[in-house]
């Protein structure tokens, strides 16, 4: 099974991934877990460039065509073959993620994105995406407060309300397969509700 984590940044879901997977383990699953962009050595090289501070000229369908070129490697090398063998496979964003931010965000075509999308990944989608939803505001807060802000995170305030409102665009066109869970609660809170939806999938 192929399970997705989306949301706005800030909205914690590298943490609670981690955990999700740590106790579906626990329970006898074989989980692997991983992230976009990046997750292979290529990606991670595509990652460092695509969240560099510095790289401000990066225009928005080199960006979206760079996060392709990562993805289509995670899905080669590392997604396809761990759902061949059986494995559930967590992931840290995913092709959501590009519709999101370079669709509604930078505000290209969608059908031009669904489309070098599809030519990625091959046509792979999530079984099952989880959003984790957060105000904009509060969600830049706890990335600023982390220290951990990228050049995504700076861009102007309005970018990260589109691609906020993307989302819940995506989730409302296929309700089968997103879950929305409120992101602005305790960390325990919203790890209980993750692993009831995830549990009720598997």
């Amino acid at each position: 099974m192929f399970i997705t984590l989306e949301g706005p940044e800030g909205s914690g879901k590298t943490t609670q991934i981690a955990k999700v997977a740590k106790y579906l383990e626990e329970r006898g699953y074989s989980v692997y877990r991983t992230r976009e962009p990046g997750g292979t050595a290529i990606g991670d090289q595509i990652r460092a460039t695509l969240l560099a501070l510095g790289n401000t000229e990066m225009h928005p369908r080199a960006e979206a065509l760079l996060l392709q070129a990562s993805r289509a490697q995670l899905v080669e090398e590392v997604i396809l073959p761990r759902l061949k063998a059986g494995e559930i496979v967590l992931c840290d964003r995913y092709a959501d993620s590009t519709l999101a931010y370079q669709g509604y965000g930078h505000q290209n075509d969608l059908a031009s994105l669904r489309e070098i999308i599809n030519y990625a990944t091959g046509g792979l989608w999530p079984d099952l995406t989880i959003l984790l939803d957060i105000d904009v505001e509060e969600g830049l807060k706890r990335r600023n407060e982390a220290g951990d802000m990228n050049r995504l995170d700076a861009l102007e305030l309005d970018f990260h309300r589109r691609v906020r409102q993307g989302y819940h665009q995506l989730a409302k066109a296929e309700p089968e397969r997103w879950v929305i869970v409120k992101a602005n609660r305790s960390f325990e809170a919203i790890q209980q509700e993750l692993r009831k939806v995830i549990l009720e999938r598997l």
